[in-house]
Parts: C-alpha cells; structure tokens; sequence
C-alpha cells in the first residue's frame, strides 16, 4: 500500500441499518466483494475491488438507531492528535476525539464550523485506499456547504490545501490541492437545495458507463438526485443508494468540454 500526503482523501466508509443489503447493490454496481465483519469491530467489512481495498460498510448499532445511511470521508494525517487540535482551533467541533483501531492506526471524526461532517486517519497497518482512480474505486469529493467562508478557513486551517477557484461567475467552486495537484472540491449550495438538507461531503466512485449505473441503481432500488451530466472530467451522477446514502457514480474516460481555467 502507498502512503497518502496530508490531507489527501486516503478512505471512505459507510454505517448502513442494513449492512447485508448494502453489499449486495454495491458488490452489484461496482463490483466489490467483501471481506468478513469482524465482530471484534462492530462487523466493519472491507470492500475490495479486484483485489484492492477501496471503502468499507458497517452495521449500524443498535444505540445509533437514528443515524442515517451516509458516505464518511477520510483525510490522511501524520498526527491525529496534531489535525484534532487545528480543529478545536479552527472552530470545529470534535465528534470523535483520537481513537487508536487496533493495529491498523488511529482516527477521529469531527464536523466543520458550517456543519460538514468527516474524518481524518492516522496509518497503522492500514494505509488506506489500495486503487483509486479507476472504475470501482474512490475517483473524487466535494465539500458541499452554504457557509462556504467558514468551510474554507477552516479546511485550510486543518490541513495543507491551496485553494483554486474555478474562474466561472455562474458557480461558486473551489479545487483545493496538495503540490499542485487536485485532491478535493470545495461546492457552494444554491437556493435550489432544499434548507433541510445539510452541508455534506459527495464522495464519487468510478464506473465504466455513468448512463448504465444510474439504470442499475434504479433497478436496485436507489434513486437518481441529479444527471447523467457530461464534464471535463467525465460523465457523471449524483444517486443514493436503497437505504438512502448519497454518492456519486463517474466514468473518467468519457468527457466534454474543455478544462476550467483556475485562478
């Protein structure tokens, strides 16, 4: 496994009330079979696509009855507690203060100032995703809030982003980098989304036909929230799985238009 530099996306996972269903749509529309729960860890089981770890799934427990079904996004770090005191600094809140998981490493969860919810990982054992950037696998996310001033001082004070704003009047877009290189995307909320629905974290895993995804994931019982939509980056969707976790589906290798200009 190769190491990911701070605050690169590095894991993903999910809490499901019904962890044998989730496995059957995702094994289904991405392939992924799936390691043994190990009951001494709640039944996390690791999702592998051909041979790769790439997320994970987990029941939900019993005292957590209302959570609902939702993708969790990690960001890699050299020091748990180090990232856990920058977000106390920065105004965030502390979910789940620095938890050593066995011999694979330690982890917190945290939620920003404007409310986005997501989790930093310290590397034992497990380095995080095997594959990325492929079909089946974690391809790109985006931090999607209302109060985009206070979710962008604070992820830039937690973690080593330079911020790019797509140069387009008509859309407030961040791409936050690391050496130059894009590893997450900033999304301001528009008066469209309905005020019920929270700030949150898109994670998009890729497929080899967008069109043909969203018509397994209706088949399976989830629903299409946005698209199919062609980009420069690839043809994509915005679906939610039949237990109603949200995420999106990408096929890299068909794309349209020209690339935005950063500034």
């Amino acid at each position: 496994m190769t190491g990911h530099p701070e605050g690169a996306p590095c894991w993903a996972d999910a809490v499901f009330p019904d962890a044998g269903a989730a496995k059957d749509f995702y094994g289904e529309l991405l392939g992924w079979t799936f390691a043994e729960g190990d009951p001494k860890y709640g039944g996390y089981a690791q999702a592998y696509a051909d041979g790769a770890a790439v997320a994970a799934v987990m029941p939900r427990m019993p005292d957590a009855a209302e959570q609902p079904p939702a993708w969790n996004l990690y960001f890699a770090t050299p020091d748990a507690d180090a990232t856990a005191a920058r977000i106390r600094a920065g105004g965030g809140t502390l979910v789940v203060e620095p938890m050593r998981v066995g011999e694979f490493g330690t982890m917190l969860t945290a939620r920003d100032p404007s409310g986005v919810h997501f989790s930093a990982w310290q590397p034992g054992g497990h380095q995080g995703f095997e594959k990325r950037d492929a079909p089946g696998a974690f391809c790109w996310a985006e931090v999607n809030t209302r109060d985009t001033d206070s979710a962008d001082a604070f992820f830039r004070s937690v973690f080593p982003f330079e911020a790019k704003r797509i140069a387009d009047e008509h859309v407030d877009y961040q791409v936050w980098q690391l050496d130059g290189r894009p590893v997450i995307g900033r999304m301001r909320l528009g008066p469209e989304v309905p005020a019920e629905v929270p700030p949150y974290i898109s994670v998009y895993f890729g497929v080899d036909d967008c069109d043909a995804a969203v018509a397994t994931v209706r088949r399976l019982g989830g629903a299409l929230r946005f698209g199919p939509m062609g980009s420069p980056f690839g043809r994509f969707a915005a679906v939610s799985d039949q237990q109603g976790a949200a995420f999106a589906v990408i096929d890299l290798a068909t794309t349209e238009g020209e690339m935005p200009r950063l500034e």
